[in-house]
Parts: structure tokens; C-alpha cells; sequence
């Protein structure tokens, strides 16, 4: 057993555990005896089945344990039987930074299944995990957690079976615990040594990190004003910025810059961790450029930091929006490294207008811009973390009049915050 596991066991009996079922967190804590608590909603909701498990993922490498947990799941969905449900599942001590593990709740309808239990011994055997039963009391009231012991190391007296007992929801959801230069990054280097560790197994790290400026500081802003769009796709912000360029004399500019393009297709495959890495060194290629032309003329953004960290907020929070992170938190500030804007403006547009623009246009949309498309839920993260970013905030403007009236309100925004 590693050294990191052996360390999480330590502290196991004061973890929390969460268990994502239809999109939302259902907790859970463990303790030596059972004092009449009721039973947890997750295990109501599983009353079904006879037998559960839980595979925690505990690597110490930050980069093979985010692509073995992504792994690890096409491996469930293709070896385990039928009958066997899997679910995202996450144990975390509350309010402690880091300390989030990630995996897959299964639920078994069977009592014991030889082709479960052995598939399960066998992960246990070459990989970073924790592997835990789910038992069922004959009387169905009690639930008990047995932690699965390691035959090559003398891993404590952890065989010990704990009671499942109720855990009320935690002050911040979990995944925010690890948002933080995981999900979201705020500098270059942090950004830049995930690519770096990367590259051993993605030679297309190796392509990405040679595009990257050669060193990234702090910048006092261009002489012009430097203006970002944002919004969701169909939202009208090409047609804007290009309008934009055309009626100030500026410069316009996209993030990914285009530089990243024949990349993107590789980096999408990758878990977030290395995805989200990936984005946000482009956002600095694209300050890189924004410093050299922002001394000659005004320059216009499609898209910059907010995308990047709006997309990846709402995405690593589950639940509804009241999981987000608090407007005060941390994860909403601008990173302290990066060229900031002198006004963002964030275009928003009723839903089933969006939807009529898309079908319009016939093009093809990311796997987020999908997930825009048939989950309201998702949408409503995604804007609503749009407008709780800071340092600067989005200025919104309805993008659902006709396309010269939105024109001239944002060049009305621009006149009075940037004195063009």
C-alpha cells in the first residue's frame, strides 16, 4: 500500500463521503458503533440492491491519478455485469483544501457477484485506489462500510466494519475543495508545470509548452483599452466583435488563440486537471498578443479568463446553483499574472432564442456547448459563475435585439468606461 494511502487512513473515520445521484451530492459519514441515527438518503435510494461498493482513487501523481480516475470508469462501464450501477462518488475532510478523493459508487442488485468482487480484487492488486463494501444489515435498517484490506502490506486493523450514519451537508460543496489550480487556474507556472509533467505520456504537451511566451509577468495595461465578449455560443459575440473591430479601428483576437487549434482535439480527450491546463496557458498567448497590439490600437477579445473559469466552475460543481461557490470566494478572482481588461461584457440571451440561433447556423458545438443545449441546470452555472467573477466583472447586456442595436449599446459601455 502507498505511503499516500496509509496517510488517508489515518484520518479515515473522519472523512465524509458523497455519493452523486441524478446530479446531485447525497452525504454520508462512518463511525464505530451505531447510535440510532437514521439511515443516510443514499442508502434509502439503494434500498434495492443488496450489496454496494465504493473505488476511491489515491495516487500521489496529481497527472496519472486524474487520467486513471477517467480511466478507471471506461474500465467499470465495460468489465463490470450487468445489473451493476455506477455513480461519481468523492470523500473529503470538510473544509480542508486538497483533501477531496474522487470515484464511483457501485450498486449491485445481486448479493455477491464473483465477477464484481474478482474485477474489484484485480484493480486493487495494480492500481491507486481504496476499495470498500457496502453490507446490509438482514433487518434492512443498518448499512455497515468494510474497507477492503491490501494482502501485500499490514494495513492496521482496518478490516473493521463502520456503521453508515447521516452527514449533513457540507458548508461548501465538496469539489470546490480542489478547484484551486485543478479545475481553475491563477498563474502561468501553475498552469505550465501540469503541461510539464504531462509530457512524458502527451508528446502534444511537449508542442503546446514551446508556444508559450518564454516567461509571463504582470502587465500594466496598454495604452488602449482592451475590451472582451463573452458569452454562450449563438449569443451573437462574432457578429459583435467583428462590428467592434471594424467601427473602433481595432485589433481582433479569439481565445484558445489559434496557435493552440490543431491541439484542442487531443487536449479535450484528457481529464480535466490536464484540459483545464491546457486552456488557460492559451489565455496567456492570447495576453502575450493583447500587450504587443494594445500598444497601437484598441483590441477586442472573443472570450478570455471568464470562459475558462465560468465553463470549469460550473462543470466541477454538481447540483443545483446554490452549490456554486459564495460571490466572495476565491476561486472567482482574476489571476494575479494575467492581463486584465479594461471592460467585459457579458452577452445574454434567452434560451429557446439561443437554441432557434444554433439550429440556424448548422455548425457543430463543443461537448460543453451540448451540455449547454439539453441541461438548463448546467446553463444557469455557467452564467451565473460568469457574473460572479471579479477583477473585472461582467458588465451584461441582452443580446436579443437586432444585432446594430446591441452594437450601440456596448459602444455606449465603451465610451463611458474606456473614453474611446
Amino acid at each position: 500500500m502507498s505511503r499516500r494511502a496509509m496517510s488517508l487512513l489515518t484520518q479515515w473515520s473522519s472523512r465524509v463521503f458523497s455519493v452523486e445521484l441524478d446530479g446531485a451530492p447525497f452525504y454520508f459519514a462512518i463511525q464505530e458503533r451505531h447510535r440510532g441515527e437514521d439511515m443516510p438518503q443514499v442508502f434509502k435510494e439503494v434500498q434495492g440492491h443488496e450489496r454496494c461498493y465504493s473505488v476511491l482513487v489515491c495516487s500521489s501523481d496529481r497527472i496519472n491519478q486524474a487520467r486513471f480516475y477517467a480511466q478507471l470508469k471506461d474500465k467499470l462501464l465495460r468489465d463490470l455485469p450487468k445489473g451493476c450501477d455506477l455513480s461519481p462518488m468523492s470523500s473529503f475532510l470538510p473544509n480542508i483544501k486538497d483533501s477531496l478523493l474522487k470515484g464511483y459508487f457501485l450498486k449491485e442488485k445481486s448479493a455477491c457477484s464473483p465477477l464484481t468482487e474478482g474485477l474489484l480484487r484485480d484493480v486493487t492488486q495494480h492500481d491507486p485506489v481504496l476499495v470498500c463494501s457496502y453490507l446490509r444489515s438482514e433487518d434492512g435498517d443498518l448499512w455497515t462500510q468494510r474497507l477492503w484490506k491490501d494482502a501485500d502490506s499490514q494495513m492496521m486493523e482496518m478490516s473493521n466494519d463502520y456503521c453508515v450514519v447521516s452527514s449533513e451537508a457540507p458548508e461548501y460543496h465538496p469539489a470546490t475543495l480542489n478547484i484551486i489550480n485543478s479545475d481553475v487556474f491563477y498563474s502561468f507556472e501553475e498552469a505550465y508545470d501540469v503541461l510539464k509533467e504531462s509530457a512524458d505520456i502527451i508528446p502534444e504537451a511537449t508542442s503546446a509548452l514551446e508556444l508559450l511566451p518564454s516567461r509571463v509577468e504582470a502587465r500594466s495595461k496598454p495604452d488602449f483599452p482592451v475590451i472582451v465578449i463573452e458569452g454562450l455560443d449563438a449569443t451573437g459575440k462574432t457578429t459583435l466583435t467583428e462590428s467592434l473591430r471594424d467601427t473602433l479601428g481595432a485589433v481582433l483576437l479569439r481565445s484558445p488563440p489559434k496557435c493552440l487549434s490543431p491541439l484542442r482535439a487531443r487536449f479535450d480527450r484528457e481529464p480535466p486537471l490536464i484540459r483545464r491546463a491546457f486552456y488557460a496557458l492559451g489565455n496567456y498567448i492570447t495576453a502575450e498578443e493583447i500587450g504587443q497590439e494594445g500598444m497601437k490600437t484598441p483590441v477586442i477579445i472573443d472570450r478570455f479568463w471568464h470562459s475558462t473559469a465560468a465553463y470549469a466552475i460550473a462543470t466541477a460543481v454538481s447540483g443545483p446553483v446554490c452549490n456554486l461557490p459564495a460571490d466572495s470566494s476565491e476561486v472567482y478572482r482574476w489571476p494575479t499574472d494575467l492581463l486584465q481588461p479594461s471592460l467585459v461584457v457579458l452577452l445574454t440571451l434567452d434560451p429557446e432564442e439561443r437554441k432557434r440561433r444554433l439550429r440556424d447556423r448548422g455548425q457543430g458545438e463543443t461537448a460543453e456547448e451540448q451540455e449547454l443545449d439539453h441541461n438548463q441546470l448546467f446553463r444557469l452555472k455557467v452564467e451565473e459563475a460568469y457574473r460572479r467573477i471579479s477583477g473585472p466583472a461582467c458588465i451584461t447586456v441582452d443580446a436579443s435585439p437586432p444585432a446594430d442595436q446591441v452594437l450601440q449599446q456596448v459602444l455606449l459601455l465603451i465610451r463611458g468606461k474606456c473614453h474611446l
